[in-house]
């Protein structure tokens, strides 16, 4: 499955900011040299200083467009990431277990899948629109990736980015306070960084059965709750106790053509 992380504002609806989003910026301003070099920018036609600023004027233009603020402090984190995720060999997936899937028709209704036990680094946001919450979650986030930690490094990116939200029984509203979370490269899962931040929390999530439905559109409230629906239809499944969590998990950008996302749902007995 072609990946990438959830890191991106863009224009179509989502208010996710996307690595694939920094590389389509570095090859149309030609800053390929710069972001495939992890020593001397000396060889560069401008500053370290030069291509931090475009990045960062970059992201702060389509922030612009969903009313979210990218500060000057996220000009590093921002250049980190496009620097170390060049490839998406170079963002490590969260690892699971397929039991089984359902098929329809040729179309694949949901899967069921086994996760082992994990830690992942939270950040509970409540902003006024769906998107504005996830975009702001992230970058706390990107921050802490991004050497704000207790061991001072780049950590390493993981996929997929996941949003823990939550619904009114009818399942017709998406309730304001939000959950973004990264799982943990494998390396760090034994003795986690520690967040600068006191904002975000590392939690050992247990291990889960969770099944998991495939949907290519934009990330929105609006298309969330039509898929959050869509699943629990075609489960079906009576014995499975629902209840008002989800989870929607990111995997490319967005405003792709393509597009690739889950809806998933905990099987709780």
């Amino acid at each position: 499955m072609e990946t990438s992380a959830a890191c991106r504002l863009n224009g179509s609806g989502s208010g996710m900011i996307t690595l694939e989003d920094l590389e389509s910026f570095t090859d149309d301003q030609d800053l390929d040299s710069a972001c495939h070099s992890h020593g001397s920018l000396e060889q560069d036609t401008e500053p370290m200083e030069d291509e931090q600023g475009r990045l960062l004027h970059y992201w702060q233009d389509i922030g612009r467009v969903h009313q979210v603020d990218v500060p000057t402090d996220m000009a590093v984190p921002i250049q980190q990431l496009t620097t170390n995720n060049h490839s998406s060999a170079a963002r490590e997936k969260v690892p699971f277990t397929l039991i089984t899937r359902k098929d329809k028709c040729g179309e694949i209704l949901y899967e069921k899948r086994h996760y082992e036990k994990a830690k992942w680094a939270c950040i509970p946001v409540q902003e006024e629109k769906y998107e504005q919450s996830i975009c702001l979650g992230f970058m706390k986030l990107m921050r802490y990736i991004c050497e704000q930690n207790s061991s001072g490094s780049y950590l390493g990116m993981t996929i997929p980015i996941v949003t823990v939200v939550r619904t009114e029984q009818s399942r017709s509203l998406l309730s304001r306070e939000v959950i973004v979370a990264y799982h943990l490269p494998a390396q760090h899962q034994d003795h986690p960084p520690q967040p600068n931040d006191t904002d975000i929390v590392i939690q050992e999530w247990p291990a889960s059965i969770i099944y998991t439905r495939s949907f290519s559109s934009v990330t929105n409230e609006g298309s969330i709750l039509n898929e959050i629906n869509l699943l629990v239809e075609a489960l079906d499944m009576p014995q499975i106790h629902m209840e008002d969590s989800f989870i929607v998990a990111g995997y490319t950008n967005p405003a792709a053509p393509i597009r690739s996302n889950e809806i998933w749902v905990l099987h709780r007995p």
